[in-house]
């Protein structure tokens, strides 16, 4: 599986047999360059403009927006497990969907827009991702602190940040990437790069957190 951070919540996971699975595309009114992928499905945690963007998706893609679990092909399933967004219920934010991927005998986890501690029945759900794909920033999602501790929560094998400030939302009142990075050692961090490929087999050789180059950001320079 190789893993691609197009901006804020959006990802581009190409699987072994060439299946493409998008997940949260943005719209323009974020602020990020908005790029057409071709995939043949796409996850949305929730129906908000940051996330939801399917007319941004070419190639007659599966929308996964629901509760409880699809299969893609025979050896690839996805669950969404309904979730509230915020602490107090969903009352200020509605709700979200966390995303289980399992595919090529990895476990992908996808944490859409929480905002909030994980209650003890999603911890089990989501127990041991090999790939957790966590927001950061704060304010609409759960910040650098709580992020760290709900993957040391989950045991999570690497952990790729998400959600951040960036140029291109430079005027959002959320936080980016620096201060959930600096809570790992930096033997336990590898930033920069274009994509993660990762294979049952060589999970050993990568560290704990993967911070990954916006393609977003590539694409405009």
């Amino acid at each position: 599986m190789v893993i691609e951070h197009i901006g804020h919540a959006e990802f581009l996971l190409t699987l072994e047999s060439g299946m493409r699975i998008v997940t949260d595309p943005y719209d323009a009114s974020c602020g990020y360059p908005v790029e057409r992928i071709q995939a043949d499905g796409v996850l949305v945690s929730h129906h908000h403009h940051d996330h939801d963007a399917v007319e941004n998706i070419t190639g007659n893609p599966q929308v996964i927006d629901f509760v409880g679990p699809h299969t893609f092909a025979p050896d690839v399933k996805v669950t969404g497990l309904l979730a509230d967004h915020d602490d107090e219920g969903g009352k200020k934010r509605g709700k979200t969907l966390l995303f289980l991927l399992e595919a090529e005998n990895l476990r992908v986890v996808h944490m859409g827009d929480i905002g909030r501690r994980l209650t003890a029945e999603e911890v089990q759900f989501l127990l041991e991702p090999d790939v957790l794909m966590i927001p950061v920033g704060g304010f609409f999602t759960i910040d650098a602190k709580t992020a760290k501790e709900t993957a040391d929560l989950l045991e999570a094998k690497i952990v790729i940040p998400m959600h951040y400030k960036t140029q291109w939302n430079a005027d959002w009142p959320i936080t980016g990437p620096e201060e959930f990075i600096d809570l790992y050692p930096a033997s336990k961090v590898r930033e920069g790069g274009a994509a993660l490929r990762v294979t049952r087999g060589d999970m050993e050789c990568h560290p704990g957190v993967v911070m990954l180059a916006d393609r977003s950001d590539r694409q405009a320079k």
